[in-house]
C-alpha cells in the first residue's frame, strides 16, 4: 500500500498522540506491555509535550492514505542514553504506525523516507533504538526493514537495542 508522506506540524499533535494511544491499546491486547506500559499517551502530559516538541522541531513526518493518518516518524538527534556515533547520522527518534488495514506498510515507508532524508543531508547512516524485551518482535521488524543491530542498553530496567542502516 502506498502512503503519502508529508511534514508534520503542531496541528498534528492530537493525531499523532492518538496513533500512540492506538499502539498502546494494541500492545496491551497482545500482552506486550513492556514497551510503553498500559497507560495512554493522551493521559500523560509529559508524553503529549514530547510529541508537541517533536512537531515544533520540524523533524516530524506523517504518512497518509486516503486522508487517514497512518503513521508518524520523527527524525533528529540521538537521545543521551544511546552510545555516541562516530559518523554523521540521522536518528529516528520515534516511529508509530496505525493498526487499521489502511496503515499497512506505513512504518516501512516512513523508514524509507528517513533514509531518503539522510541521503539528502549527506549523512552516512540512519540509526534507531527500540524496545528489545518480550519476544524481540520490534527488533526483528527493524532488521526486516534493513537495519543491523549494534549496541544494547538499559534505561532503568527497560532493555533497548540500537540498530543502524549504513548509506552508500
Amino acid at each position: 500500500m502506498t502512503h503519502t508522506i508529508r511534514p508534520g506540524s503542531i496541528a498534528d499533535v492530537d493525531t499523532v498522540v492518538a496513533l500512540f494511544d492506538e499502539a498502546v491499546r494494541w500492545l496491551v491486547g497482545q500482552d506486550r506491555t513492556g514497551q510503553w506500559g498500559t497507560d495512554s499517551f493522551s493521559g500523560s502530559p509529559k508524553r503529549v509535550e514530547q510529541v508537541r516538541t517533536w512537531a515544533a522541531g520540524g523533524g516530524m513526518w506523517l504518512a497518509e492514505n486516503d486522508g487517514l493518518t497512518t503513521g508518524s516518524v520523527t527524525l533528529g538527534e540521538a537521545p543521551d542514553y544511546v552510545p555516541p556515533t562516530d559518523v554523521p547520522e540521522l536518528y529516528v527518534a520515534a516511529l508509530v504506525g496505525g493498526r487499521e488495514p489502511a496503515a499497512r506498510g506505513a512504518g516501512r515507508q516512513l523508514l524509507a523516507h528517513a533514509r531518503a532524508e539522510a541521503e539528502r543531508l549527506g549523512v552516512e547512516r540512519v540509526r534507531v533504538d527500540c524496545y528489545a524485551g518480550d519476544d524481540g518482535a520490534l527488533v526483528q521488524f527493524y532488521v526486516s526493514a534493513g537495519f543491523t543491530p549494534t549496541d544494547t542498553f538499559l534505561v532503568g530496567d527497560w532493555p533497548g537495542q540500537v540498530l543502524e542502516q549504513r548509506l552508500g
